[in-house]
């Protein structure tokens, strides 16, 4: 019982950015809640944990990256279809204060890059993990990291260019013909 109570206690201050990390990964809140049970049910499960707060963290999130992989693995080998943007996006109404809008093509853009801009992008601006930390995660040099990162800022950035030819619109523009 303590070993249940030291355990929650520890991973409590993770929880909102591993839930975070798999919302970046997945793109759906509750593919990514069943991804964060998953995560907690094997670090629960784990006989040996990291001691160093530092170490805990990013075994945690390296637990979460790999079971997101074996899904992916999975549905591959299943030849599950995969799921259009448009059928992932509800429709938004026209009402909504242009903040909400922009969040969106935020969103919506970040789902058209990569597998790897996705997972480098949540792993280093959401998450918070530094450049080091990231190539840990990822078993790659820290160099490539940054130039995964470059690469997926200035992705995201020609997706969100003020010309939107490569993000679907999100909203209507009232008033036009």
């Amino acid at each position: 019982m303590l070993t249940r109570t030291r355990f929650e206690t520890r991973f409590a201050p993770y929880q909102q950015r591993l839930f975070g990390f798999a919302v970046a990964m997945t793109g759906d809140r509750d593919r990514a809640r069943d991804l964060l049970h998953d995560c907690v049910a094997r670090a629960a499960a784990a006989r040996v944990r990291p001691a160093d707060e530092p170490a805990f963290r990013a075994w945690l999130f390296t637990i979460m990256r790999n079971l997101w992989i074996d899904q992916l693995r999975a549905e591959e080998r299943r030849s599950r279809a995969a799921e259009t943007l448009s059928d992932a996006m509800a429709p938004i109404p026209v009402s909504l204060e242009s903040m909400v809008v922009e969040t969106f093509a935020v969103r919506q853009a970040f789902e058209l890059l990569s597998h790897d801009h996705r997972e480098v992008l949540a792993l280093v601006d959401i998450s918070g993990f530094s450049y080091q930390e990231a190539a840990d995660l990822l078993s790659v040099p820290r160099g490539t990291v940054m130039s995964r990162i470059s690469r997926a800022r200035q992705a995201l950035a020609g997706l969100l260019a003020d010309d939107g030819s490569n993000v679907v619109p999100l909203a209507r523009k009232t008033g036009q013909a």
